[in-house]
C-alpha cells in the first residue's frame, strides 16, 4: 500500500540511463534556478523602504540611488560568477572555488554558508509568499505558517518527482510573474508621466536631519537581498544539458537583466507613487493597487506575485541537494546524499532541506522579516570568498587576459566584503546567531569527516597479507517456546553447524520445569539451556551468557545468535504482538562481535 501511494506521488521509478534528459535547457534553468533571485524584487525594496523610514517619509528618496547601487553590485556579481561558471564547469560555486584555492576551512564556511542559506532561502520563501496571500486576503493571516507549512510540502512532492518535471510545472507561473512585473512597471510608468494617478514622490531634502551614513548603508544592505540567489547557477552547472557551462553563462546572464530591470522598476514606482511600507500589504501590492485599483489586474499581481514568492524555494530545491552530494563526497556530510532517488533526484537532501526549513518557519511564525537578515549575511560570505579564490586562481594560474579577471574578481570580492560587513555592523542584533551556528556546523563537518577517515582506517585491509581466518560457528537460538517457528530456525541452523544451543530465559521455577519437560519430550536433538532471571529480563541473562561461550569459544568459533520470528499476514496485525525479536536484534547488533541474523516464518492467515 506504501509502495503504491508513494508511485502516485513521485511517479515511477527512472533507469540510471535516463539521467541525461532529466538536464535542464535555458529556459526551464532560468526558471528553476532563478525563481529566488527573481522572487527577491517582491521584498527588495521594501527591505530598503522599512530602514529609510526611520527618519521619516521625506528620506525615501534616497531609495533610488541606493537601489542604483545594489544594481551595480549585481552587475558585478553577474561578470564574477560567468567567470566562475567557465573556470569550474563541474559546479560546486564558492565550496569548490573555495576548497581550490583557498583551503579546507574557508571552503566549509562557505558549503556551510550556502546550505544554510538554501535552508533559509525555502524559509523565507513561503513565509514572503504568505505574505502576498494575505495581503489580498487579510481574513488569512492567522494561517499563515500553516499556509507556508502546505506550500513546502508541495515542492517537496514537486521536486521528488524529478528534475525535469518539476521544471515543466514551474516554469510557467514564474514566467508569468516576470510578464506580470513587467505589465505592471510599464503600466505604471505610463500613467505616471501621463499624470493617470495622483503620485507624492518625496523630494530630495538636504535638510533631513535623521539620515546618516550608518542608516544609508544599513538600507543599502538591506537592499542587497535582492541579491541572494544569484550563485546558484554556478552551484547547480551539472544540470544544465550539454555544453553546460556556456548554456549556464547563458542563464545567468539572462537572470541579471531581468532582476536588474525588475528591481530598478519597482523601486521607481515605489518612490513615485510616494509608497511607504505597511505591516499589512506589501509594496507591490500597493503598487499594483494604485496602478490598476481592486480589479482582475491587481489580484493577477498578487496571485503570481505570492506564486513566484513561494516558488522561489526551488532554487534551493535544485541547489541544496547538488552542494551537499559534494560536500558528501567530500565526507564532510553523511554518504546518504550521495544516493539518488527513484526519480533520479538527491532524495535525501531534498527531503532534509524541506524538514528543516519547515521548523525554521514554525519557530519564527513565518515572519519574513526576521529571517531576510540573516538569510542574507549567510550568501554574501559565500560570495566573498567565491571572489578571493577566484583571484586567487588568476595570479596562480595566470591565464589569457589574467589582469582583467583578476580585476573584475578583486572589485567583487571587496565589494562583496564591504556588504558582509556593513549587514554586520548594522543588523548585529540580527545576524549574531551565524558567529555561533556557522562555526557549529564547520565543526560538525569536521567531525563528520573524523569519523569516516577513523572507519575507513579501521575497515582497510592489506590485500597481499590480510586473508580470511577460518573458524567453526557456534549458533544460539533464544527461545521463547516450542513453536513452528522455533522448529523452522532449528532446522536452519543444522544446516550451518553442529554447535548449536537453545537458550531460553524463565521468570519462575514453574515456566522453566515445564519448558524443560517439553523440550525433552520434543527432543529436537539440541541442548536447551534454563537461565533464570529474578527481575524478568531477557536481554541481560542472555548478555552474560554470550559472554561466557564468547570467552570459551572464541579463539576457534564465530558466534552467531539467530533470533525467529514470525511475520503476520497482514501489516496491522504486527502491534498485537510484542516486539522482543527486534529488541533483542537492536541490542545485540551494537553490542559485541557476534553475528545477529533473523530466520523469519510466515503466518498465512
Amino acid at each position: 500500500m506504501l509502495g503504491k501511494f508513494k508511485r502516485i506521488l513521485i511517479g515511477r521509478p527512472m533507469k540510471s540511463a535516463e539521467l541525461e534528459a532529466e538536464k535542464l535547457g535555458r529556459l526551464k534553468a532560468l526558471a528553476i534556478l532563478s525563481s529566488d533571485a527573481l522572487s527577491s524584487v517582491a521584498y527588495g525594496t521594501e527591505q530598503i523602504l522599512l530602514v529609510l523610514m526611520v527618519a521619516g517619509f521625506a528620506a525615501l528618496w534616497y531609495s533610488v540611488p541606493i537601489s542604483i547601487a545594489v544594481l551595480g553590485l549585481l552587475v558585478i556579481l553577474i561578470i564574477s560568477y560567468r567567470q566562475t561558471i567557465f573556470a569550474y564547469p563541474t559546479g560546486g560555486g564558492a565550496y569548490i572555488v573555495a576548497k581550490d584555492n583557498i583551503g579546507k576551512a574557508p571552503s566549509l564556511i562557505a558549503g556551510g554558508s550556502l546550505l544554510v542559506d538554501y535552508i533559509l532561502t525555502v524559509a523565507v520563501s513561503s513565509s514572503a509568499g504568505t505574505d502576498a496571500i494575505t495581503s489580498a486576503f487579510p481574513v488569512l493571516h492567522d494561517h499563515r505558517v500553516l499556509i507556508a507549512l502546505v506550500m513546502i510540502v508541495f515542492l517537496t512532492i514537486m521536486n521528488l518527482r524529478g528534475v525535469t518535471e518539476s521544471a515543466s510545472v514551474l516554469a510557467v507561473p514564474i514566467y508569468l510573474f516576470v510578464i506580470a512585473i513587467f505589465v505592471l512597471i510599464i503600466t505604471g510608468v505610463i500613467r505616471y508621466f501621463t499624470g493617470g494617478i495622483e503620485a507624492a514622490a518625496p523630494q530630495f531634502d538636504s535638510t533631513v536631519s535623521n539620515v546618516s551614513l550608518f542608516l544609508l548603508l544599513k538600507a543599502f544592505s538591506s537592499g542587497c537581498s535582492a541579491l541572494t540567489g544569484v550563485e546558484a547557477v554556478s552551484n547547480a552547472i551539472p544540470n544544465f544539458r550539454k555544453p553546460a557551462e556556456k548554456n549556464a553563462a547563458a542563464t545567468l546572464l539572462m537572470m541579471g537583466i531581468i532582476l536588474g530591470a525588475m528591481f530598478i522598476g519597482i523601486t521607481l514606482l515605489a518612490y513615485w507613487y510616494g509608497i511607504h511600507p505597511s505591516a499589512t500589504e506589501t509594496v507591490i501590492s500597493q503598487i499594483a493597487r494604485m496602478t490598476f485599483g481592486h480589479g482582475t489586474l491587481y489580484y493577477i499581481i498578487q496571485g503570481v506575485t505570492a506564486l513566484i514568492l513561494f516558488l522561489a524555494a526551488n532554487t534551493a530545491y535544485s541547489a541544496f541537494p547538488l552542494l551537499a552530494f559534494m560536500l558528501a563526497k567530500d565526507k564532510y556530510m553523511p554518504h546518504m546524499f550521495m544516493v539518488r532517488g527513484d526519480r533520479l533526484g538527491f532524495s535525501n537532501g531534498i527531503i532534509i532541506l524541506s524538514v528543516l526549513s519547515a521548523l525554521l518557519v514554525i519557530v519564527f511564525k513565518g515572519d519574513t522579516e526576521n529571517l531576510i537578515p540573516l538569510y542574507a549575511v549567510g550568501v554574501f560570505i559565500p560570495f566573498t570568498l567565491s571572489q578571493l579564490g577566484m583571484m586567487i586562481r588568476w595570479i596562480r594560474l595566470k591565464p589569457s587576459n589574467w589582469g582583467l579577471k583578476l580585476t573584475i574578481n578583486t572589485v567583487g570580492m571587496l565589494t562583496t566584503l564591504s556588504i558582509t560587513l556593513i549587514f554586520i555592523f548594522t543588523k548585529f542584533s540580527q545576524v549574531w546567531v551565524i558567529f555561533i551556528f556557522l562555526p557549529l556546523v564547520v565543526y560538525i563537518f569536521y567531525k563528520i569527516y573524523t569519523h569516516y577517515e577513523n572507519t575507513a582506517e579501521q575497515l582497510r585491509i592489506d590485500i597481499k597479507v590480510d586473508k580470511p581466518e577460518v573458524k567453526g560457528n557456534t549458533i544460539i537460538i533464544p527461545v521463547a517456546g516450542i513453536t513452528r517457528v522455533v522448529m523452522n530456525t532449528i532446522s536452519y541452523a543444522k544446516t550451518l553447524s553442529p554447535n548449536v544451543l537453545a537458550v531460553y530465559v524463565g521468570f519462575d521455577d514453574e515456566a522453566i520445569h515445564k519448558m524443560e519437560q517439553k523440550w525433552e519430550e520434543w527432543n529436537p536433538g539440541v541442548r536447551l539451556i534454563v537461565l533464570k532471571s529474578r527481575y524478568r529480563s531477557i536481554l541481560g541473562p542472555l548478555r552474560r551468557f554470550i559472554d561466557t561461550v564468547e570467552w570459551k569459544t572464541s579463539a576457534t568459533d564465530h558466534i552467531t545468535v539467530l533470533i525467529p520470528q514470525f511475520v503476520t499476514h497482514h501489516w496491522w496485525e504486527t502491534i498485537l504482538h510484542n516486539q522482543t525479536s527486534l529488541l533483542m536484534r537492536a541490542y545485540l547488533i551494537n553490542y559485541k562481535d557476534v553475528v545477529v541474523a533473523t530466520v523469519p516464518y510466515h503466518l498465512n492467515k
